[in-house]
């Protein structure tokens, strides 16, 4: 069930390798395993057990068996909130171990997994542990005849399903609410990217969680995903990955009516107007395309220059990625760009290269393969111009280090380009004219708009889209309120 691993940086570690239900590790009921490839070498690191539908009952019976268990359920807010601060503090005693298996299996760099991906964890539970005692319903004053309040309720078993571009991250985001309100869980993880998490299960059963609290599973989406979806044990779904996918989730959860929240794709502008400081938007539109191999939602992948200013931010630009974006192995400290995170997705960035070419875009930089050592699935970051908002790569979510950049003249041309798009989840723009900053950011159709800045998110600040991007929030305390009921007592003082 755990096999010894070692990494280039010289890091050992005990990997469990089963799947983690009442706080055991076990094999799935057919023994049948995925294969965790690393990207940066195309060699398999190690197999995992792939669950079951069988293997999803059990640890739906697990969640809910725990949800009425009084080692859990009878627990106060400040208990509940003790247990995830513990665990936020065995995450940080394990750092490395974890940013080394997030460099391994997902390929993004050493040092940013370290730096950002584990503190993030860390700052996550911590952040709602403080909330668990203090997440209050309200007493309503409605006049002497009656005593009307409201309590904040856990919704029950909470099935959480979760990508491979941020593994720990988009976890933590998850269970981090769902635990602050009395849930309990069933996480599956991204069958490309499974093994840090089962990692963190033993720091689970370490803090002192009680057994089938946290559940954690592996498996492909079409069998345990699916499974996990319609199961009627399950009282809410959230996930975070494809919009095409979200669309098949919420049919799929339709026949139970649960409540879901999604957190899907995105084809993120930035504006760029004539006044702007150029050097910074350079460097944050570098910071916004091209960080995690582009492979982030909210990546601003469309670049919108005024045509003022537009030949002297394309060679700014170009620029600040030739210096920043060094692509290598991700172990090392020089490295910006790891690969791209399975041959599927290196193949798909590849097409879309491809299809920018044969639309007429140009390429001023990158546009190829770029192994390391005659491996890996790396791409050299990428960026054209002389797009047209028709093509593809202009429309399309690529998820990958490539963006299209385009002029326009006017400040409504601006919007309507931004908004011309099935997605709305980020969007950002850089102007010294605040007033125009404040006025233009009320008129784009996102979820979240940066101004002079770009996916700088915060884990205080709610997170999330419109349109095809999505359905609800998640962080900040915005991200509590898919993760209990609200339920209303009515009492008649006249009785």
């Amino acid at each position: 069930m755990e096999i010894e691993l070692a990494a280039p940086n010289g890091r050992k570690w005990t990997q469990p390798l089963g799947l983690f239900i009442n706080n055991e590790f076990v094999k799935s009921s057919n023994e049948q395993k995925i294969a965790s490839i690393n990207p940066t070498t195309e060699e398999e690191i190690c197999s995992v057990f792939a669950a079951t539908a069988d293997d999803v009952d059990k640890a739906v019976a697990a969640a809910r068996k725990a949800f009425k268990d009084p080692s859990w359920r009878s627990l106060s807010g400040t208990e509940r909130g003790a247990l995830m601060v513990k665990l936020a503090d065995l995450v940080a005693q394990h750092a490395e171990t974890l940013a080394t298996i997030e460099c391994l299996d997902n390929g993004k760099p050493y040092s940013v997994a370290l730096k950002e991906n584990v503190p993030e964890v860390i700052n996550v539970l911590k952040y709602y542990a403080g909330y668990a005692d203090k997440n209050f319903g309200q007493v309503i004053d409605v006049g002497p005849a009656k005593f009307a309040y409201t309590l904040k309720e856990p919704l029950g078993v909470c099935g959480q399903i979760i990508p491979w571009n941020y593994p720990l991250d988009m976890a933590a985001w998850k269970l981090g609410p769902a635990l602050c309100c009395g849930n309990t869980v069933v996480l599956k993880l991204a069958e490309q990217t499974p093994l840090s998490m089962l990692y963190v299960a033993r720091l689970i059963k370490e803090a002192g969680f009680p057994p089938g609290v946290v559940n954690i599973i592996n498996g492909h989406g079409r069998e345990a995903g699916a499974a996990l979806v319609q199961h009627p044990g399950v009282d809410k779904i959230a996930f975070t990955g494809s919009t095409a996918t979200g669309k098949e989730i919420m049919k799929m959860a339709s026949a139970t009516m649960k409540n879901i929240t999604l957190e899907t794709g995105g084809k993120s502008p930035l504006i760029v107007f004539e006044d702007a400081d150029l050097d910074l938007a350079a460097q944050w539109s570098h910071i916004g395309i091209m960080s995690n191999q582009g492979q982030i939602c909210t990546a601003t992948s469309r670049i919108l220059v005024h045509e003022k200013v537009y030949d002297e931010f394309v060679g700014r630009f170009k620029a600040k990625v030739e210096e920043i974006s060094v692509v290598g192995d991700p172990f090392e400290e020089t490295t910006f760009q790891g690969p791209q995170v399975t041959r599927a997705q290196y193949d798909r960035v590849l097409s879309y290269i491809k299809s920018g070419q044969e639309e007429g875009a140009t390429i001023v930089l990158g546009g190829e393969p770029l192994p390391q050592k005659g491996k890996g699935f790396f791409i050299a970051p990428t960026v054209f111009t002389n797009v047209r908002p028709e093509m593809k790569i202009f429309r399309e979510e690529i998820f990958g280090p490539c963006v299209a950049i385009v002029k326009f003249d006017t400040e409504e041309e601006a919007i309507q380009l931004s908004n011309d798009t099935t997605y709305g989840l980020g969007a950002a723009l850089f102007t010294k004219d605040l007033v125009r900053a404040h006025r233009v950011a009320r008129e784009i159709e996102a979820g979240m708009v940066w101004i002079n800045s770009s996916n700088d998110s915060d884990f205080r600040i709610p997170f999330g889209g419109v349109k095809q991007s999505g359905i609800g929030r998640e962080l900040g305390e915005a991200g509590l309120a898919p993760y209990c009921n609200i339920k209303a007592v009515h009492v008649n003082m006249a009785a």
